[in-house]
């Protein structure tokens, strides 16, 4: 039996998901001698939506090390109980995201000379740990996400603008660390994988750092979407296209690929990145990948053969537990423009059976589209 458009653009989009899963990514990377010293870490710190995957396997090859690791809430289960766990807010930081920062900081100043620090970062830190600059609170750092998860900007410049008000983000928590060598191995959430930017910049060296440093990126958007070609390849079907090329506003996102959609011959077209959204001064349920997903299905209304899933790679989508929404020619209807317009794309999918709903993923590799016509 021929499987069907939407259960096929699924699949491939989890196919892709699976390929940079944190533990499998950080196990691998740990296999290749990313890790490389003679002696175990002193000290494991995670810190990211998939700290808790990559702490299991960082914890799997060495053993009993000490660990700290910070996730968003629900996201560190499976970590044995003698890890310490702080599981903190995204993407708005909380009370608990001020003392996860203060606990990666005093971490850090407490190793000591000739010391070894394991660092694995992902996406999400930049909500999930701070330790404000003097005289900022915590009321003015999350009035400052809240302003920037609405106000169209790319994750470079909204991290640029939050280390601002950070004294452990841009370098600032290896600036206090004394020991002797800091491997990072980092799960990019971030167009060119800059790890001054994944997490702002908190698994970063500091200027004249005088510890020896190396950083290895272990999972991507690059690697997902290839993943997701590789398996539709495998079932025959032919990639029309594999681009990162999500990184604009969603409605002008929609109106550009909507008719390359709509007009796709048999096969699959992969785009990634991470589309930025301007909203409404009271905006319904929803994030961006449930608005664009809304979006497009206006695009490609009334195609047949055809599907779209668009969704977070960490399993999240804005401030809702929905991932992202799975569109088709029959998704669009009367009361989703008013919808769209209100930033409720997510009340929209859900009431129409639309929304793609994962739970944690264990990665963050930005977002994923997968599009399918048979």
């Amino acid at each position: 039996m021929t499987e069907a458009p939407r259960s096929l653009a699924v699949a491939l989009w989890r196919a892709g998901v699976a390929a940079v899963e944190g533990h499998a990514a950080t196990r691998g990377a740990l296999a290749e001698d990313a890790w490389d010293a003679p002696a175990p870490p002193d000290l494991i710190l995670a810190v990211g939506k998939a700290a808790g995957a990559m702490a299991r396997a960082a914890l799997d090859r060495f053993g009993e090390v000490p660990a700290l690791v910070v996730t968003k809430d629900g996201h560190g289960a499976g970590l044995p109980d003698r890890v310490r766990l702080i599981e903190a807010a995204h993407p708005v930081p909380d009370a608990r995201s001020l003392a996860a920062g203060r606990a990666l900081r005093e971490a850090v100043e407490a190793m000591p000379p000739g010391s070894r620090l394991l660092l694995l970062v992902s996406g999400g830190a930049s909500s999930l740990a701070e330790d404000p600059v003097p005289g900022a609170t915590l009321a003015d750092i999350a009035a400052l996400n809240r302003r920037l998860l609405g106000g169209g900007l790319d994750i470079a410049a909204m991290n640029a603008r939050r280390r601002k008000l950070s004294r452990i983000k841009g370098g600032g928590l290896l600036a206090r660390f004394r020991g002797a060598r800091v491997t990072v191995l980092a799960i990019s959430d971030v167009p060119g994988d800059d790890i001054a930017v994944i997490g702002s910049g908190i698994g970063a060296a500091p200027e004249g750092a005088a510890f020896d440093y190396s950083v290895r990126i272990v999972a991507s958007n690059a690697i997902a979407r290839a993943a997701v070609a590789a398996a539709a390849r495998a079932r025959g079907l032919a990639v029309l296209e594999n681009r990162e090329a999500l990184h604009d506003e969603l409605h002008a996102l929609a109106a550009h690929w909507g008719p390359r959609l709509r007009g796709m011959g048999r096969g699959v077209i992969v785009l990634g990145g991470e589309p930025t959204v301007i909203l409404p001064d009271n905006p319904g349920r929803g994030g961006r990948n449930q608005a664009l997903a809304l979006a497009l299905a206006r695009e490609i209304a009334h195609a047949q053969g055809l599907a779209v899933v668009v969704g977070g790679t960490d399993g999240t989508d804005g401030p809702t537990d929905a991932a992202g929404g799975v569109v088709d020619g029959r998704s669009w209807g009367p009361g989703a423009a008013e919808a769209l317009a209100a930033a409720d794309a997510g009340s929209w999918l859900e009431a129409h059976g639309d929304l793609l709903t994962t739970g944690p993923t264990g990665t963050n590799v930005m977002d994923l589209l997968v599009a399918v016509r048979r």
